[in-house]
């Protein structure tokens, strides 16, 4: 079966259903480029065409390009990819200027390539459905539009209005698309729909894209306008200083636009397809559709989830503590439905851990992104309480109090009485091992990890950790009811950190030891940034609290002589040491850290961190290297040791709960696309010079001499 079916009906207008075979969406595969070469073919030797009119079989438009494809496009297909993409975009320039109009009956979502088709009509009608998006994702994963929507764009828009669609992927629906003019007509139905595009068809003998007639200029004018010649000025230094360096594709993007707007239309075109060939034959764009698209959609799928256990949904969750953590588990559950008991030590502190969820829900209220009815509704699912009586009947109940064994026992057990039969019984600790805190539950196979990052309400990953006797039901359940509040899972077993906080920690102590080194900590934190981490090692050392991290070091330190073990004082910890107790400088919450925050005004570096300056010879590479590097290692150190156990878990987990550096597709990606050979070198260099913590672990080793990648 053709993935365009054609039909010309009594009126003669050609009416294209686009219906991928074996697919439950439409996307730019070869099936497509098949299919439209034929359909392109029949409507040349066709008569009497009067219109086109292209719909959809499937439940949504069109999704995009086939990424199953383009991953695994190699820098020596470059020419011929560059043909087939030029091959394509004629086929749709040759519909575009046929001369007769051309309609896209959007009964659905279209994204990146399924938009660039959309656009490549000269009309376009929208079923009325708030489910559904436009736009042109690709910059996400690496890549750019290379199906004429940057042409597109720039000339229905004006170059600084697309910009944002273009560089940074934004996402519209469909009452935004109206108001851009970009979808000229909505309708309720599918039937209507089909009425309205066959009218305009009937309405408009001909018709071509506004573009294409004579005199037409882009709205706001070219780059040699004043107002945007001033722009773009700027422009491509605020871009960089956004991607650090780390991302090629909004950098193409932006180069596409400009100088496609500065040549005719078909032209534009071919520079687009230039820089497509070259972002998509380019080793980031892979990284990053193999970890953004292919693993994202493997935890959706539940990869980590035991396979064969029901489905299940928390229908009552019960959070102990409503402190910052808490009381953000509570905002996220209930704005998807589910009833939330929030307990603290008296109702004044619970009541302030319910008020966080008013702040945040009045806030969308404000920016007319809810209604004040709905945020009653939410806020009406959760019940502030210091008595665990009202525990009762929660299926799900998770303790998200201070680090503190002896405090998670107590409370667990407290709470533990009122779990309905068969519920979850879990710990939000980010660094306990889980097998020590199910120790205080009466049933440790229905204890487990549930890790949140803070703030919860923004950020995306849950780490759940398995203790030694959690069950598959407890984990399954445990995984559903992270998707169930719209959260990515990762599962990892037991071990002290578990695996993000583990190397989260090993980023920021090597940020604390160039510091101790004498290194400029200004430099410290850039060369942070241009590895791709979001933010430097001493700004979030202020965010968690040097008191934090000297109370968890302490406490790991007494664990570990207990078992009759060791934890090396570091440099890092010298550091933190005497910022708390000979600067009294405790971080953020503080109001004074390794930044000063003053009333009002932006934060900035202490100027009292000279106290550890002196002249060292590094280099910025060398700084980005050791960052990336120490995570790498210790990210498959917890593979090899068996505190991961999948590879996509790992690198999802590195960049959702570390911010791992997003350009690489995730710490173990990392070294694979360094190439291992090249990583075990680097690493062995780097052990040489700056000790144990750099050593590459045997998987490393025995993975490079057998030639293969970490899998």
């Amino acid at each position: 079966m053709s993935a365009i079916q054609f039909e010309k009906n009594a009126d003669g207008i050609v009416i294209l259903t686009l219906d991928s075979p074996n697919q439950s969406a439409n996307t730019m595969n070869a099936d497509f480029r098949i299919a439209l070469e034929q359909t392109v073919k029949q409507l040349k030797a066709e008569t009497g065409i009067s219109g086109i009119i292209f719909r959809s079989a499937k439940k949504t438009f069109f999704a995009g390009g086939d990424l199953d494809e383009l991953i695994q496009v190699r820098p020596e297909d470059a020419t011929e990819f560059f043909q087939m993409v030029e091959k394509l975009k004629a086929e749709l320039r040759y519909i575009e200027t046929l001369g007769v109009p051309v309609v896209a009956a959007l009964n659905g979502t279209a994204l990146g390539g399924g938009w660039e088709l959309a656009l490549s009509c000269h009309y376009r009608i929208a079923l009325n459905d708030s489910r559904t998006r436009f736009g042109l994702p690709e910059v996400t994963l690496g890549l750019l539009p290379g199906g004429g929507g940057i042409a597109r764009m720039v000339r229905l828009l004006g170059l600084q209005n697309a910009f944002p669609f273009l560089l940074e992927g934004k996402q519209f629906n469909v009452d935004k698309a109206r108001s851009l003019e970009l979808v000229q007509d909505t309708a309720d139905t599918e039937q209507e729909l089909m009425d309205k595009a066959t009218a305009w068809v009937k309405a408009n003998a001909s018709s071509q894209q506004p573009f294409d007639v004579k005199g037409y200029k882009i709205p706001g004018g070219d780059p040699k306008t004043p107002a945007v010649a001033q722009m773009l000025a700027i422009a491509p230094a605020m871009l960089r200083d956004k991607t650090k360096g780390c991302y090629p594709a909004p950098e193409a993007i932006m180069a596409a636009a400009v100088e496609g707007a500065q040549v005719d239309f078909d032209t534009a075109l071919r520079i687009e397809s230039r820089h497509f060939t070259q972002l998509a034959t380019g080793q980031i764009a892979k990284n990053m559709i193999g970890t953004f698209w292919h693993g994202l959609n493997a935890i959706k799928a539940g990869a980590s989830r035991p396979a064969d256990i029901a489905h299940w949904q928390a229908t009552r969750v019960g959070i102990l503590g409503a402190g910052m953590m808490g009381a953000g588990i509570a905002y996220s559950t209930a704005v998807k439905g589910i009833p939330v008991v929030l307990k603290d030590v008296s109702a004044e502190n619970a009541e302030k851990g319910k008020a966080y969820s008013q702040q945040l829900l009045d806030k969308r209220v404000s920016q007319g992104r809810m209604s004040a009815e709905k945020r009653n509704q939410i806020l009406s699912l959760i019940t502030a309480t210091a008595s665990a009586e009202d525990l009762k009947g929660c299926d799900l109940i998770i303790e998200a109090v201070f680090e503190n064994q002896q405090l998670k026992a107590k409370v667990t057990q407290e709470a533990e009485a009122f779990l309905a039969e068969g519920g979850v019984m879990a710990s939000n600790t980010s660094t306990l091992p889980i097998t020590g805190l199910a120790e205080a539950s009466k049933n440790d196979q229905h204890f487990i990890g549930l890790h949140f990052f803070s703030p919860v309400d923004k950020m995306p990953l849950v780490e759940i950790i398995k203790g030694h006797n959690t069950s598959a039901e407890t984990l399954a359940k445990a995984y559903d009811y992270v998707q169930q509040i719209g959260k990515t899972p990762i599962v990892v077993n037991d071990s002290r950190g578990f695996f993000t906080s583990r190397v989260f920690g090993t980023f920021v102590q090597e940020g604390l030891r160039l510091l101790a080194e004498g290194v400029h900590p200004a430099r410290i934190e850039m060369a942070a940034l241009k590895a791709g981490m979001p933010v430097g090692p001493l700004a979030i050392q202020d965010e968690v609290s040097l008191t934090l991290s000297e109370h968890v070091v302490a406490e790991t330190r007494k664990a570990l002589q207990a078992e009759g073990r060791d934890l090396p004082h570091s440099d890092a910890d010298e550091v933190i040491a005497t910022m708390i107790h000979t600067f009294d400088r405790k971080g953020k919450t503080a109001g004074a850290g390794f930044y000063d925050y003053p009333a009002g005004g932006k934060k900035h570096l202490w100027d009292g961190l000279r106290h550890w300056k002196k002249e060292v010879d590094i280099s910025e590479q060398e700084m980005i290297d050791r960052f990336l590097f120490v995570q790498a290692l210790d990210t498959l150190r917890c593979y090899e040791e068996g505190v991961l156990e999948s590879v996509v878990d790992a690198n999802i987990g590195s960049i959702f709960g570390i911010g791992f550096a997003p350009w690489s597709g995730g710490a173990l990606q990392f070294l694979n696309q360094y190439g291992l050979n090249r990583a075990l070198t680097r690493a062995n260099g780097l052990e040489a010079k700056y000790g144990a913590r750099f050593k590459a672990p045997e998987m490393l080793k025995s993975t490079a001499q057998s030639g293969g990648v970490i899998q």
